[in-house]
């Protein structure tokens, strides 16, 4: 064999060959995202107490009379819907309220605001919406509504806990 050849042999090009050090690259990207995924999943999971009673006021809590459940299920169901808060389009969304008052609610600014605490409550003949928000920006902000059945309105205070404020507020009921 010519010494050009056995040259050729020797020095095989590299192009095929995948790159160590390329390959630890996308293994170190592949454990960062992993990392990153199981941080998220972690955060998500992370919940405050979601009894919706507990640290509440004592004018928010549902009462526990029999007599007052089934007076107060027939009030609470007028809260289910969609409720837009005019001065900035906030959206409180009402699925469900139980005879006890704990509320299955969402919060939306326009993205889903965590709720860490929704309850319905009667009181003097008036139905009581309370409603405690967890989530960035929002750390430990709250709703504290009346329903108005004349105008159909939910209307109170919104305490803004990073400014420590309170606002008066109102929610109509958005259009489906």
């Amino acid at each position: 064999m010519s010494k050009p050849a056995k040259h050729r042999l020797k020095h095989k090009p590299t192009a095929g060959k995948p790159r160590r050090r390329l390959s630890g690259v996308a293994a170190l990207v592949l454990g960062l995202a992993v990392v990153a995924a199981l941080g998220l999943w972690a955060w998500k999971r992370q919940r405050p107490n979601d009894s919706p009673s507990a640290g509440l006021p004592a004018e928010t809590k549902a009462s526990n009379s029999p007599v007052a459940e089934v007076g107060s299920q027939a009030g609470f169901q007028k809260l289910n819907g969609r409720w837009r808060r005019p001065d900035g389009g906030y959206i409180l969304e009402i699925r469900s309220v139980a005879p006890d008052g704990k509320m299955e609610a969402g919060y939306f600014n326009p993205r889903p605001i965590n709720v860490a605490k929704a309850a319905a409550s009667q009181e003097a003949g008036s139905v009581k919406v309370f409603i405690e928000l967890r989530d960035l920006n929002y750390p430990g902000s709250t709703y504290t509504l009346t329903y108005d059945p004349t105008n159909d309105l939910l209307q109170g205070d919104y305490f803004q806990a990073a400014l420590k404020q309170t606002f008066d507020v109102f929610f109509t009921r958005a259009q489906p």
